[in-house]
């Protein structure tokens, strides 16, 4: 994409039929590995406004894009459908883009210079041309333009790298192509300035300064600034620090002799070597073995003399410790003691017995071996003092069976495999081990099954892979029944293993299971953890914080309990989220022995955890809402229960109420339909609504609908009038912020007809205004009137003061727009006595931002700025910044009315940088057009038409394409 478009799989090319799919195909690759969400592929497929089939064309495009790819030998998972969008895999060497930006990554790491020029030189021979440069599409053209400034900033710092290296010669036809392309660039210029000069071409290096000087004053009518003008005048004066650089000199290639080199080492006669063969099929692992050699390695500052391996079941612990022990095995010359503990058996080995075979192998027997565990311990231990031996200890179950087992000598090492953590070890390091890499899970399969059946099959083998959760003893299981059944496509066993339910009979072969491996775990569990483990499988595959651990079980003190689950490597610790919670996770295979477990539990013991859970997502939903800014699309309380956690967790997960939402999204969205599957319909459309304040805030607008769409299809099914009405409402506000008003129209008069049925006035209200909107929006300003008058009487009935606080204020402004002035200000003066009555700074301030149009109209501009800084104040103390971005747009606005561009520009510059953010292209276009009117009038015609251009293709991409000045309406809510 670095150039043309132009895709190819293992030789040959791909065919795209047509510009749709070469579109779908760069919009992905432009945003490789991370989902692109349905609006903006139908914004890359339409300049102008998109057709009501525009997701079916282009599920249809993407759709002939996967059976091209595949046609050519790609694998069905390379482009995959994600939650509001598709996303495509590929590696760094797969996509020009992703090398040049490793590339460029690795040049950032280096620290020689030299070094740093050949890594970009690497970067920037991944491109061919300009970006994406056959594409027709606005909105990618955005992102071509952004790759190519990336293209020419590294070609500028590699040349000014090189120059640095004394190469002046050698950059100098680059540096003169590079000024042709920008002429404006007054780095460029200097490093010309300063290769020509070093090339004894003084001369030319002055006419090089001359010309900059004269393009930038005919042009731009500014001069050259006074960096470049410096050297100008340090060429003219011959100065010898310009001079080029002495070529470095760099390190000798030599290393001096150890003075230690000549020790020898002790020679043993009869050396122990127990350790057990080698996996011959062992693949990766190469951060873990390298820890391990680092902490192994005697002469490192880092070593260790105790390493312990732990991770879950079936997670390859013993296959890495054999591995690392035979990769270290020549560094310890006197021989590797191997002694399986049997940890997760159902009869632990005793220390004691352990100690006596292991002094048989250093030469210890009959009655020469000690009776008592303590004095065998010592002999053990006086044994291994002048000796370097590597100890390997697998399976160990827990502390006290180790201790006795660890020699005292500094020479020695020990590596111990565990699923639980043995904290109590003196001195003992702890590695963690996950699953593999899906790079390593496929070699592994692979090297199993042979590569000319998984070349034949690449999609059923990433499918298997899938199922078996990158969990080498599941890959091994699954490569293990193929091997033995030639006959078998890959598709058969993918069938057989993709049903949840049927998934761990199938990962079976002889004495290998995945659900006895885990069984092993469980077996050392109290019953309270393994109940715990059960409940947690209920919940979905998601990262979770550790309080959902006391729901579920319906105590406050369950920490111990999902401690004990972390240290026996049944439940992950994933990491530490933003706002400084721990976060768990289960395996999936785990987490489908945990489900099978909870199929043994009382159905209703299992719908009370889950209540129990959900309920409390409920009720921090709640308390983070009530410390967001007032949003009028909070629904009164349901009949769903909620459950507090202790007031110091929820104090500490709610200092930063946002950041708490941008957490738990996921996890939000994962309780919502949650609580559909378990038939939940009043929880379901409580917590779907719980969250709109927060949507509303950060413009989530696709989480917004799919929480929304799933509630509602539960609530109507279950004829659930309240939350149906609720959700049609949210709905309706969405199709709004959208400009989807026939979609909100039809949503909001079902709300209100559902309202009206279930006797909800304030849902009414709010559903009457909200359609109040929408025919101001659309211009029939004396219906929108009337329909706000209607919601306001309702609100005044029902003595909903916050509520009448903003229909105040949107009467206020149809009285404005309609150019009743007095009227308005009546209004405008009641909506701000209201919302200061109710200690509503949020009100306050949109009702201050409101009531500036009308000072502005009135010819008072101080007044109106006087109180868009006020309200400005208030949004960004409350971090609202949407809000502040139409404050700032109001702002630019007065300033434009007075002529003022060198402070209407600033304004509405952050105004649209703020929009750009949201998403908001409508009012972002506003802000460039109304720039771009002030750069007209000011005379900067170049100015004013770079800005106009990006107003109208804004516009375009939204389908407002007849738009040619900034609109009249006001756009803000």
């Amino acid at each position: 994409m670095l150039g043309p478009l132009h895709a190819q799989i293992t030789g040959r090319e791909v065919r795209l039929d047509g510009p749709r799919q070469a579109k779908m195909l760069a919009a992905l690759l432009v945003d490789a590995n991370n989902v692109v969400a349905m609006e903006r592929l139908v914004a890359v497929m339409w300049d102008a406004k998109a057709p009501a089939t525009a997701v079916r064309q282009v599920q249809d495009a993407l759709s002939g894009l996967r059976r091209n790819l595949a046609a050519c030998g790609a694998p069905g998972s390379l482009i995959s459908t994600r939650r509001g969008g598709y996303q495509i895999h590929l590696a760094p060497d797969q996509l020009d883009l992703l090398e040049f930006d490793h590339e460029r990554y690795l040049a950032e790491r280096h620290k020689a210079p030299s070094e740093t020029a050949v890594a970009l030189r690497r970067a920037l021979a991944c491109w061919r041309g300009h970006a994406l440069v056959d594409i027709s599409s606005r909105v990618l053209e955005f992102d071509a333009a952004r790759l190519n400034e990336k293209r020419a900033a590294t070609h500028k710092l590699c040349l000014g790298i090189e120059l640095d290296l004394g190469r002046h010669r050698e950059v100098l036809e680059e540096l003169t192509a590079l000024l042709c392309e920008h002429p404006y660039d007054e780095h460029v210029a200097e490093h010309l300035m300063v290769a020509l000069y070093r090339s004894q071409r003084q001369g030319e290096a002055l006419q090089v300064y001359e010309r900059l000087r004269r393009t930038l004053a005919g042009e731009l009518g500014v001069d050259p600034t006074p960096p470049i003008q410096a050297l100008h005048r340090r060429i003219l004066v011959a100065d010898p620090a310009l001079a080029a650089p002495a070529p470095a000199r760099g390190p000798s290639d030599t290393r001096p002799e150890s003075p230690g080199a000549a020790a020898t080492e002790p020679d043993m006669a009869m050396p122990v070597r127990q350790l057990p063969l080698d996996v011959p099929d062992f693949v990766g692992r190469a951060d873990a073995l390298a820890e391990v050699a680092r902490l192994l390695d005697g002469s490192a500052p880092t070593r260790a003399p105790v390493a312990v391996i732990v991770g879950g079941p079936g997670v390859g612990k013993s296959c890495l410790v054999t591995h690392a022990a035979r990769l270290a095995s020549a560094a310890f010359p006197d021989g590797q003691l191997y002694i399986n503990l049997a940890g997760t058996s159902d009869e632990p080995r005793d220390p004691a017995l352990m100690l006596a075979e292991a002094l048989r192998a250093l030469s210890i027997a009959g009655s020469a071996i000690p009776n008592a565990l303590s004095e065998r311990a010592a002999l053990y231990r006086s044994l291994l003092a002048d000796r370097r031996m590597l100890v390997v200890l697998d399976d160990a179950g827990h502390a006290d069976q180790v201790l006795p087992l660890l020699p005292g000598a500094d020479g020695c090492a020990v590596l111990i495999t565990s699923r639980t953590l043995l904290t109590q070890l003196p001195g003992a390091r702890h590695i963690d081990l996950d699953v593999l890499s899906p790079a390593e899970a496929r070699e592994l399969f692979t090297g199993i099954v042979g590569r000319r059946r998984v070349e034949r099959e690449p999609a059923e083998a990433d499918a298997i892979l899938d199922c078996c959760g990158n969990l080498p003893l599941a890959i091994r299981i699954a490569g293990a029944k193929l091997t033995g059944r030639p006959a078998w496509s890959l598709r058969v066993l993918r069938e057989r293993i993709e049903d949840e339910s049927r998934r761990l009979a199938e990962l079976r072969i002889g004495d290998l299971s995945v659900r006895a491996s885990v069984e092993l775990s469980l077996r050392l569990l109290p019953a309270d953890a393994v109940r715990a483990l059960s409940l947690l499988g209920l919940l979905g595959a998601y990262t979770l914080p550790g309080w959902v651990v006391g729901p579920l079980l319906d105590r406050s003190d369950a920490e111990e309990v999902l401690d004990t689950l972390v240290d026996a490597s049944l439940v992950r610790l994933t990491a530490t989220d933003a706002i400084g919670q721990p976060r768990y996770r289960l395996h999936d295979l785990i987490r489908t022995c945990a489900v099978e477990i909870a199929a043994q539990l009382p159905a209703a013991d299992k719908r009370d955890a889950i209540i129990r859970v959900l309920s409390a997502w409920l009720e921090l939903a709640g308390r983070g809402t009530d410390r967001l800014p007032a949003g009028l699309l909070v629904a009164a309380p349901g009949s769903a229960p909620r459950r507090s956690l202790p007031d110091v967790v929820v104090d500490r997960l709610m200092a930063d109420p946002v950041g708490w939402f941008d957490t738990e999204r996921d996890t939000l969205l994962g309780a919502v339909k949650l609580a559909v599957d378990w038939g939940l319909d009043e929880l379901a459309w409580e917590l779907a609504a719980g969250t709109v304040t927060y949507y509303d805030h950060r413009c989530l607008y696709q989480d917004w609908e799919h929480g929304h769409r799933l509630a509602l299809d539960a609530a109507e099914a279950a004829g659930n009038v309240r939350g149906a009405s609720v959700l049609l409402r949210g709905l309706g506000q969405l199709h709004i912020y959208r400009d989807e008003f026939d979609g909100a129209t039809r949503a909001l008069e079902s709300s209100i007809g559902l309202c009206q049925d279930g006797g909800d006035k304030r849902g009414e209200a709010l559903s009457v205004a909200m359609l109040g909107t929408v025919s101001r929006v659309e211009g029939r300003y004396d219906e929108a009137a009337d329909r706000v008058e209607q919601a306001l009487a309702i609100a005044v009935g029902e003595g909903d003061r916050r509520l009448e606080a903003q229909l105040s204020c949107s009467m206020a402004v149809m009285r404005l727009m309609q150019g009743e002035l007095d009227e308005a200000e009546s209004w405008f003066s009641a909506a701000l006595r209201q919302a200061r009555a109710l200690d509503d700074g949020h009100r306050v301030a949109v009702v201050l931002r409101r009531v500036s149009r009308l000072h502005d109209r009135r010819g008072d501009p101080d007044e109106a700025l006087r109180c868009l800084w006020q309200a400005l104040a208030t949004f960004e103390k409350l971090a609202d910044e949407r809000c502040a971005a139409y404050t700032l747009l109001e702002v630019g606005r007065v300033y434009a009315g007075q002529h003022d561009r060198d402070r209407a520009s600033p304004a509405l510059e952050r105004a649209a940088d703020l929009f750009h953010r949201h998403g908001d292209r409508h009012d972002e276009a506003t802000c460039w057009q109304l720039i771009g009117d002030l750069d007209a009038a000011a005379g900067f015609h170049d100015l004013a038409r770079q800005h106009r251009e990006q107003a109208q293709r804004l516009w375009q991409t939204i389908g407002d394409i007849h738009q040619t000045k900034a609109p009249a309406r006001p756009s803000s809510p």
